[in-house]
Order: structure tokens, then C-alpha cells, then sequence
């Protein structure tokens, strides 16, 4: 499919900008607000008739208006006679509530992904979703990138241990110290409530070394401040973090400070964190990358 041109979103537009240069797509005007009860009114200021649309919308908090948002620009765009939308997603919110942990609760990614389908969103290209399994309960194709190409010319060198904060990163960890032809190692967790994980031991030898914790988010840091912590304990001399997603709560920067984490990298795949120590690549070239050689 060739994209025609990009819409920006609300909630990342530098991002959207940058996209848009990097594959030579027109960045076509739109407005966002809200009435003054706070509902979201938007439009489209272009003639996009026939065309093929992209959106650029991540899903940071606030994750529900973001999303609401992205589900709006795609049914303008098709209610304006938009020949098919694709929804550029770099995060998406919602993705760790892909099962149901106990009757009663919803399996909310599930449920936006259908929300995005009826709003006319025919094709999604998301980076690292928080479980690779939920890429086939989406109604339409999804093109899952990873953060490898652009992060892993700053990791090489630097005679990493890579860690896993948990089993359930072991498969990106075990990525990364390949790619790195670096050793493996892993801190095994206790989730003891939403949010709030205890670390039991590490597995691995770490002594001496100097650690990569690698993640797909960061939101309270607590995981991986407690990761730091059980490194530190066994013998670890120094702690970096690597997380795709700096979707992080107030106050998870200083925890992972807090905990020893002395260098962090992320993405921009949401508003980069504006604060001294973080290390932010932008992803919009992989981005451009996947519309060149699959979408245009």
C-alpha cells in the first residue's frame, strides 16, 4: 500500500514531524481540542479524498483520551472520503492488560484494538508491543518493529552483562546479548499487585560486571529499581537501563537513580523525558523505514 500523506496526532507531534521528513510524506494540517466539558473535537484542515492516511498517535497518558483521539482522526478521515487509514502507533496503551487476571476484569488491549478497527484504521505499525502474542488478536494487520537498529550502535563496545528484570523480558534480553555478544543474566520477581513487583534472586553471574537492564517500559521504575538493587546485592558493580517505552509516573526517574541505575536510554517513541542523564533516540527513521519498504 502507498501511503499518500500523515496526520499528527496530539500526543506526539515532534515525532509526527519527523516521520513525516525522514520518508518524504506531506504532514497534513489538523485541529485537536476539546469543548469545554473536555470532549475531544477534531479535523481535518486537508482534501483527503482517495488518499491513503497515516496517524501519528502514540498512547501515552492520558492513555484513553489519546486513543479516543486517534479513533476520531481515523473516522474523519474516512467520513472525508480517505481511501484507507493506517495508524502509526509507536506506543500503545493498553497492551498489558492483554488477559484476564480474575472474572470481572476486561481484556482491555483487545478491546482497543477492536475500538480502532470500527473507527476505520485498516493497518497499525506499532514498535515493541508489551506481549509480542497479543500482534494476533488485533482485527487487522499490525506491523511490529523493534527498537534493535537504532539503539544498538550505543550499547556495542561497552562489555555489557544484559539483564532481564523479569521472565517475561528474557526473550529481548536474550536479543540484545546476542546482538551484543554480551553474557545473559536475569532477576526473578514476585508480583505482589498492580504495579509493585518484588525481586527475588538474580540468576546469572554478575559480580564485577556492569549491567544493561533491558525493558520494554519504564512506568513507576519500580522493576527495575528493584532489579538494580538485586544486582547491586549480588555483586554488580554498575547498572545502566534500557527501556523502548519511557512511559514513566512521576517520580520513576529519582527511584531509578535512587536504586544505582547510573546511565538511561530510551526511545522517543513518546515524549522524551527532558531530564540530565536520559539518553533518548528517535525512532522515526525505523518508522520511515517500515512505510518505504512496506506501505509505499
Amino acid at each position: 500500500m502507498t501511503l499518500t500523506a500523515l496526520i499528527a496526532g496530539d500526543a506526539h507531534p515532534a515525532l509526527a514531524k519527523d516521520i513525516a521528513r525522514e520518508s518524504g510524506l506531506a504532514l497534513l494540517p489538523a485541529q485537536i481540542g476539546a469543548f469545554a466539558d473536555g470532549e475531544t473535537r477534531v479535523r481535518i484542515d486537508a482534501e483527503v479524498r482517495g488518499m491513503h492516511l497515516g496517524i501519528v498517535q502514540p498512547t501515552p497518558a492520558p492513555v484513553g483520551e489519546r486513543l479516543m483521539t486517534l479513533a476520531l482522526l481515523a473516522d474523519a478521515a474516512r467520513a472525508a472520503g480517505a481511501a484507507s487509514v493506517t495508524a502509526l502507533v509507536p506506543y500503545f496503551g493498553f497492551a498489558r492488560q492483554d488477559v484476564r487476571g480474575a472474572p470481572g476484569e476486561p481484556r482491555s488491549a483487545q478491546f482497543a484494538a477492536r475500538l480502532l478497527a470500527a473507527a476505520g484504521i485498516e493497518r497499525m505499525v506499532t514498535l515493541e508491543l508489551h506481549s509480542s502474542a497479543l500482534e494476533s488478536a488485533f482485527p487487522m494487520p499490525v506491523t511490529q518493529l523493534r527498537a534493535d537498529d537504532a539503539v544498538l550502535p550505543l550499547l556495542r563496545g561497552r562489555g555489557y552483562t544484559v539483564v532481564s528484570p523479569d521472565a517475561g523480558g528474557m526473550k529481548r534480553a536474550q536479543r540484545y546479548a546476542i546482538a551484543l555478544g554480551a553474557p545473559l543474566a536475569a532477576v526473578a520477581k514476585q508480583r505482589t499487585g498492580t504495579d509493585v513487583a518484588v525481586p527475588l534472586q538474580v540468576l546469572g553471574e554478575v559480580r564485577g560486571a556492569t549491567c544493561l537492564l533491558v525493558d520494554d517500559m519504564a512506568s513507576t521504575g519500580r522493576t527495575l529499581a528493584g532489579a538494580a538493587q538485586a544486582l547491586a546485592a549480588a555483586g554488580a558493580t554498575e547498572m545502566h537501563a534500557f527501556f523502548v517505552h519511557a512511559v514513566m509516573a512521576p517520580g520513576a526517574l529519582e527511584r531509578l537513580r535512587a536504586a544505582g541505575v547510573r546511565r538511561v536510554l530510551t526511545t522517543d517513541s513518546v515524549r522524551p523525558v527532558a531530564e540530565p542523564g536520559v539518553e533518548v533516540v528517535t525512532v522515526a527513521p525505523l518508522f520511515a523505514a517500515a512505510l518505504r519498504a512496506g506501505l509505499r
